[in-house]
């Protein structure tokens, strides 16, 4: 090698030697800023008191903008008129209880609790080490919280938890291991190789905006499986990179100092684990197995009146949580006898009562979040900004690819602000799938457009509900977390799988690789004009 090389290779480590330290202090501050912010429960109570002042001020300002839902002009609701106000107060309880995601944690924890306590999750997880190399582990984690999208939100209360007690397991930084399960949870969460409840939920809302330009358009439920199947590659690939390349290096200098530092030195399955853990995994083969059987046939029960068994309406998917619950509670059970963890129903009682001991804290802070959620949804804010930030899209005329990629960048600011996919969208697709009709954009390429955005931007705002639990999870490990710390852990994931995901797509429209079944780039518009 010359003496010419020699300093090119120099310059070249230097450079990524600066970038590397660059990228480093960026996180560091964004840590920094982000723990300064109040307690995540504090900060839902002052977006409380900001919603309410907004919307206060623009009561009584009139909008051109029409509501889609309604056809008629938007029109902002003053969330401290005194009607409001009682409504407010009157509705508090039930606001809270019925806040989405609070049943479905508290009840799978529940099950999940009594297996963590019996030990039949450590137990399992020892026996998934010895077969997977350290060094997959991160794929692996990654595909199993893509693949927990078939259970709907299931993945935040079941797989991110497990990714922390997998890793420290395996020696490895538990904080390490939830970042990775909830980047593939949330940060990946449109995509899948199998059907979800997620794809005809967001079929139905792209159909109805679509029948707004032609009344006899019909678009597949599936319409974006081929591109959400090849997504999962990115995903994994990504993800992959981001979790051992940039966060673990991160993370050697974040001490573990919480209750679950004995999690690390996890030794080898005893006998008595070894027949606890057969005998768990036979009852869970069985409840599986009887689960299939009352399932497959035509008339079950578990499906819908058509037969389907994945749309949104389908008491299987109705019933995800609770049998999660069961799934967890029956395995555990019977590993805690045979393993002679469990003595009497007393232990089995108190694993669910631990379980909600560690959630206590998302307690508080899902008081809040949903008081603020039930404010905002009902200010008519967020959709009075969703029109606008329409309307500013398609004023600029831009070119339809720069217009899908301001599509998703649009979906990922209005997901800082509003949680629900489904809520989203059903304020969006009457917006944005009509509007690009009409410039020749097929209403599967808008969909696909918006999925994107809206699960890249999932685990880095503090509003999304699952954020405060994530944090929770985080807490068990490294006592000071703060937003801050699960924010600069996490932008790395959402800006990576950004850019590459919209890539991807941008690379299967280049092509012509169809986007899923029934599925087009294209659509005649109105002004005559087509996309090749």
């Amino acid at each position: 090698m010359t003496l010419e090389q020699n300093d090119s290779t120099a310059t070249q480590a230097s450079s990524e030697t600066r970038t590397s330290k660059m990228s480093q202090h960026v996180l560091d501050a964004v840590e920094w800023l982000g723990n300064k912010l109040p307690d995540p429960a504090v900060l839902f109570l002052f977006a409380l008191f900001l919603i309410w002042g907004i919307s206060a001020g623009l009561a009584p300002m009139q909008f051109a903008e029409l509501d889609p839902r309604t056809k008629e002009p938007v029109r902002v609701i003053n969330q401290l008129s005194g009607v409001a106000q009682m409504s407010f107060l009157a509705n508090m309880v039930k606001t809270f209880i019925e806040f989405p995601p609070l049943g479905l944690v508290l009840v799978s924890l529940l099950g999940v609790g009594v297996a963590e306590h019996t030990g039949f999750v450590t137990a399992a997880l020892k026996g998934l080490l010895k077969l997977t190399p350290r060094k997959l582990l991160t794929p692996m984690l990654l595909l199993v919280g893509i693949l927990s999208h078939s259970a709907g939100d299931a993945g935040y209360v079941l797989v991110i938890p497990l990714g922390a007690v997998m890793f420290a397991a395996a020696g490895r930084h538990p904080l390490l291991g939830i970042t990775t399960a909830f980047a593939g949870v949330g940060g990946g969460f449109s995509a899948n190789v199998l059907p979800s409840s997620l794809d005809p939920l967001l079929q139905g809302f792209t159909q109805k905006a679509a029948q707004i330009i032609d009344p006899n358009i019909t678009v597949n439920p599936l319409c974006n499986w081929g591109f959400m199947s090849a997504s999962c590659l990115v995903i994994i690939g990504v993800g992959w990179f981001v979790s051992d390349c940039i966060i673990e290096p991160r993370l050697r200098r974040l001490p573990v100092d919480g209750e679950a530092t004995s999690d690390a030195q996890l030794s080898q399955l005893e006998p008595s684990e070894v027949r606890g853990l057969f005998a768990g995994l036979a009852v869970l083969a069985a409840c599986l197995i009887g689960l299939a059987w009352t399932v497959w046939p035509a008339d079950s029960p578990w499906r819908t009146a058509d037969g389907s068994l994945g749309g949104r309406d389908a008491p299987l998917m109705k019933a995800i949580v609770p049998l999660i619950f069961l799934l967890s509670l029956i395995p555990g059970v019977v590993h805690g006898y045979v393993a002679g963890s469990v003595k009497s129903h007393r232990d089995v009682v108190q694993g669910m009562t631990k379980s909600m001991h560690a959630v206590s804290y998302y307690l508080v802070m899902a008081f809040f979040a949903s008081q603020f959620t039930a404010a905002f949804t009902q200010s008519n804010v967020g959709v009075l900004l969703a029109i606008k930030g329409a309307n500013w899209l398609t004023a600029l005329g831009l070119p339809p690819q720069v217009m899908i990629l301001g599509i998703i960048l649009l979906s990922v600011v209005i997901d800082l602000l509003i949680g629900s996919a489904s809520a989203k969208w059903a304020l969006l697709a009457p917006i944005f799938v009509p509007m690009l009709m009409t410039l020749g954009i097929s209403a599967e390429l808008t969909q696909a457009a918006y999925r994107i955005g809206d699960s890249t931007t999932n685990i880095v705002t503090p509003l999304m509900p699952y954020f405060p639990l994530v944090v929770v999870y985080c807490q068990r490990y490294v006592k000071n977390t703060g937003i801050g710390t699960l924010t600069s852990l996490m932008m790395p994931y959402s800006l990576f799988f950004l850019v590459t995901w919209s890539l991807l797509l941008m690379i299967f429209w280049a092509i012509g690789i169809p986007l899923g079944l029934d599925a087009s780039y294209s659509y005649p518009g109105l002004s005559g004009t087509h996309l090749p």
